[in-house]
């Protein structure tokens, strides 16, 4: 049976800015700027899908918030989608990397290989992000950097949702598919919600790095305008 990699949080845990709703279920039907984050609801497994499609809402909801920066003619509103999609993105990749691919390793005969392949796609993503996060919804570059970047997540998101994923579902009872889900959401809680292309990509040196760069990240979001927040 696959071991599933779980994730210890302390007790006294601070909420991340970004999950106090808690008004909307954990897998909305309509793909908005809602947050989607572990906290009390959603350790309940009525809340919980198994892995594929939970991976497959996270693709839609950052493919969402790139079109709403792209849609959008306003600077304000496009700065508060950025940090939005930097912050869906980021903890994506990295809670991907600490739980899914483990588990493609444990049980694909190459899954060792996937897991590899999908380092390095992310590790391109990763640099991409790093360089969208930090310009100016009015720098000539941010509406080109986001496309380039989202051409790389598309070809990504693409193989893992119609190969890959499939493929591991289908090693995975239902009841380990969603404890998969679970400890994904979990893992979620304590990555950074920015990208550091220049940290370990390997656990547990990237378990490390998150713990330590995670903090940092919350205390800037502090200071980060949202989609949901009043215009002020």
């Amino acid at each position: 049976m696959l071991r599933i990699l779980t994730t210890r949080l302390p007790t006294r845990l601070k909420p991340h800015p970004m999950a106090l709703k808690k008004d909307k279920p954990l897998f909305c039907g309509n793909i908005t700027s809602q947050e989607r984050t572990f906290n009390d609801a959603a350790s309940t497994p009525e809340t919980h899908s198994r892995i594929l499609p939970a991976i497959k809402h996270d693709h839609l909801e950052i493919l969402s918030h790139s079109q709403k920066i792209l849609t959008s003619t306003n600077p304000d509103e496009q700065t508060r989608f950025q940090n939005q999609f930097t912050w869906e993105l980021a903890r994506h990749i990295i809670g991907e990397e600490l739980v899914v691919y483990p588990a493609l390793i444990a049980s694909l005969s190459d899954g060792q290989q996937a897991a590899d392949r999908n380092r390095l796609e992310h590790q391109g993503i990763k640099e991409k992000l790093k360089i969208f996060q930090d310009l100016a919804s009015t720098d000539p570059r941010f509406v080109p950097t986001l496309r380039g970047l989202m051409d790389d997540f598309g070809i990504h998101a693409r193989h893992e949702e119609d190969v890959e994923l499939p493929r591991l579902e289908g090693m995975l009872s239902k009841d380990e598919s969603v404890e998969l889900t679970k400890s994904l959401d979990r893992t979620k809680v304590f990555v950074p919600s920015r990208s550091h292309p220049n940290a370990p990509v390997k656990p547990p040196f990237e378990s490390v790095a998150g713990l330590i760069t995670a903090p940092i990240d919350s205390v800037a979001d502090l200071f980060r305008r949202w989609p949901h927040e009043k215009k002020g």
